[in-house]
């Protein structure tokens, strides 16, 4: 077999895939620390944590970090989720052990200092800021605050103006402190790598450091339904999104999902699609969606349309998961959306960034390794009685539906313009 796992002695998760077609490899290193191991006073620290280890450490300062690899043709990249934080590296084959010693360098040995930390709170309330701008993304932060009732999995990734704006530098130490370390740590890379020579360059970069035992996720809060609008300053479009809470990522009824939200809206020829978009034209942005976590999971779908048609979209919308949820898929529909699927994991896993963040995936989420004719055969074994209980989770009495409309917003302005209290019934 091409992949290879290993355990090593400190605690640390290793794993490769060799792929003889490409003379690159993609590595990168993922802590379990994520927006659901905070506390709402410390909102986003996690994700701010990310900036600064790229500040600098005790051998190279910021732009040095960067310039070890992209002087090589390679790239260093960052992203934090609700429930970890990745950092990774792609670079020619030859300089496997150049990113290994750059990744364990800022993962591991930030420097964490207090003027850093004034401007790269800055860069992140820019961000947030950003993120503001786009009615799109407010809709939807608005919708998973409702959906999971003040649960973390609700909370923005980023933090808010208010939590990032205060953030001391003893929070982020203390994070740093506890939570990257062995034990809480899942290496991946996949390409034209070798693992004796991954675990050889490990055991030269990573530093001696006590394990720790994994994080635990809070338990999944329950989720809140019905219909709430928010008005928003600016924009010329009305955004609906609806969802409902589904299944973690290890049930049994994971693969009906993926088939019943794609044949609902996952493309051009989706329901969703067909109906709104090319018979009544009620949007140009329509699609289903779904995200299951370690503990939790949702469901849900999203039309952006002018205010004038947003009670028709909202209608046609409600009818079709309706629909859905009543009858569930036909049987064209289940062997074409099978197909669709299959085609998209394999042409999905062409790249060796593609194929490492799987492999990251199989240890972080304790799923077992299958290879790509096993997971088409999983989907292949996706019965239409299945995709009929996974059709349950879009029945429109557990939705809840946030809709985001310009106009101003009644409630005034807040500082954080997507908490619950700007909401207007």
């Amino acid at each position: 077999m091409a992949v290879h796992r290993t355990r090593l002695e400190n605690g640390i998760t290793v794993l490769s895939e060799r792929m003889d077609s490409v003379r690159s490899v993609a590595v990168g290193f993922w802590v379990r620390q994520g927006r659901v191991h905070e506390d709402e006073a410390v909102g986003g620290v996690s994700h701010l944590l990310e900036h600064m280890v790229f500040k600098g450490t005790r051998r190279r300062s910021a732009r040095d970090l960067a310039w070890e690899l992209e002087r090589l043709g390679g790239a260093l990249d960052a992203y934090t989720t609700h429930e970890c934080t990745a950092f990774q590296a792609r670079v020619p084959a030859a300089d496997l052990g150049v990113a290994l010693d750059v990744l364990c360098d800022l993962v591991f040995r930030p420097l964490l200092e207090e003027r850093d930390l004034e401007v790269e709170r800055e860069v992140v309330l820019e961000e947030i800021a950003s993120a503001a701008e786009i009615p799109e993304d407010l809709a939807f932060e608005a919708h998973a605050r409702f959906l999971y009732g003040g649960h973390p999995y609700g909370e923005p990734i980023l933090g808010t103006r208010a939590s990032v704006g205060a953030l001391p530098l003893r929070a982020l130490a203390e994070v740093h402190g506890r939570a990257y370390r062995p034990g809480n740590i899942v290496v991946a890379a996949a390409g034209a790598v070798e693992h004796a020579a991954l675990v050889e360059g490990l055991a030269r970069w990573l530093p001696d450091r006590a394990a720790v035992p994994r994080p635990e996720d809070p338990p999944p809060a329950n989720g809140g339904s019905g219909f709430r609008r928010l008005r928003h300053a600016g924009g010329r479009q009305t955004h609906v999104v609806t969802g409902a809470p589904s299944v973690p990522c290890r049930d049994r009824l994971r693969y009906a999902i993926y088939v019943t939200s794609t044949a609902l809206g996952g493309g051009m020829s989706s329901r969703l699609f067909q109906r709104i978009r090319e018979t009544r034209g009620l949007a140009y942005s329509v699609y289903s969606f779904h995200a299951l976590h370690a503990r939790a999971g949702h469901v849900g779908a999203y039309v952006g349309t002018r205010p004038e048609t947003a009670g028709e979209a909202r209608e046609a919308l409600t009818e079709e998961l309706a629909l859905l949820a009543r009858e569930g898929l036909t049987g064209d529909e289940l062997d074409d959306t099978r197909s669709q699927l299959k085609g998209q994991f394999l042409i999905s896993l062409e790249s060796p960034v593609s194929r490492m963040n799987r492999l990251a995936g199989i240890a972080l989420y304790e799923h077992p390794y299958l290879t790509l004719d096993q997971v088409a055969a999983r989907i292949d074994e996706v019965n239409r009685a299945q995709c009929l209980e996974a059709a349950a989770y879009f029945s429109p009495e557990r939705l809840a539906t946030l809709e985001l409309s310009p106009g101003d917003d009644p409630a005034g302005s807040t500082p954080d313009p997507i908490r619950p209290s700007a909401w207007s019934q």
